[in-house]
């Protein structure tokens, strides 16, 4: 009877053990653009204060269903896609809640050593050179925008014929640029290459034509009543949080 008692005390102990740690995950979904950068975020909030902070990025239907049932905090690559994850997440979101966080540019990733000599925006629209867009999440039109700052409709047209592919995400962009070696630009955020340095060299677009698009952050329904959660997103604004974002690409003043 005494070692039955003691064997349901350890027991009751590991349960309460898990039951505590368990209440110390905060659960973090958005996107793999800004992936890197909330990451090692993550990782650095765990090391400061012991609360582990679970991150999953990727295309948006790899993880809106877990994020329905248990998302304590969305993030975003562009307000356009916030707010179809405000849609998507069936009320756990308040537009109110949302904080723009940084702002990152379109940028011209080309081939390392860039052997067509792409310098400038308008090179994409020379004929024979093959360019790569995304057409979705939170890019949707962003070429299009790009391509008309000017009021110009011969530069959309001539970037439009050059254009080989139209990806749904910069995932699936990824995927192309790399099986399709002989395609010239893949016009995307300048992070992409701050990311994956080996694939591309980035060129800075003129301030002419060049876009931004931020990524924000929102608490859930139930990530506002978790301190833990709520701290999280206080680190992502503070001056740590922006040295670690500025590091992957981003503009933080």
């Amino acid at each position: 009877m005494k070692n039955l008692s003691i064997a349901a005390c350890a027991f009751l102990g590991l349960f309460l053990f898990n039951s505590a740690g368990a209440a110390e995950i905060i659960r973090v979904y958005g996107p793999g653009g800004p992936l890197p950068a909330v990451k090692e975020a993550a990782t650095a909030f765990e090391k400061k204060t012991g609360v582990r902070v679970e991150v999953t990025g990727g295309p948006t239907d790899k993880w809106i269903a877990s994020a329905r049932e248990n998302a304590d905090i969305v993030y975003s690559g562009s307000e356009t896609m916030m707010t179809d994850f405000v849609y998507a997440m069936n009320g756990a979101i308040d537009n109110a809640d949302v904080y723009p966080l940084y702002l990152r540019p379109l940028a011209m990733l080309v081939k390392p050593g860039n052997p067509k000599k792409i310098r400038q925006f308008s090179d994409m629209t020379k004929p024979g050179i093959k360019v790569l867009v995304v057409n979705g999440a939170g890019q949707n039109g962003v070429w299009e925008d790009a391509a008309g700052r000017l009021g110009n409709i011969e530069t959309v047209r001539a970037l439009r014929n050059n254009i080989v592919f139209y990806a749904r995400n910069s995932a699936l962009a990824k995927d192309y640029w790399i099986s399709h070696p002989d395609t010239d630009v893949w016009l995307i955020w300048n992070i992409w290459q701050v990311s994956n340095p080996k694939l591309a060299d980035a060129v800075p677009i003129e301030s002419k034509y060049v876009i931004y698009r931020d990524t924000a952050v929102a608490l859930t329904r139930s990530g506002k009543t978790r301190q833990a959660a709520i701290d999280f997103t206080s680190f992502l604004k503070s001056s740590d949080g922006k040295a670690i974002y500025r590091k992957w690409g981003w503009i933080t003043d």
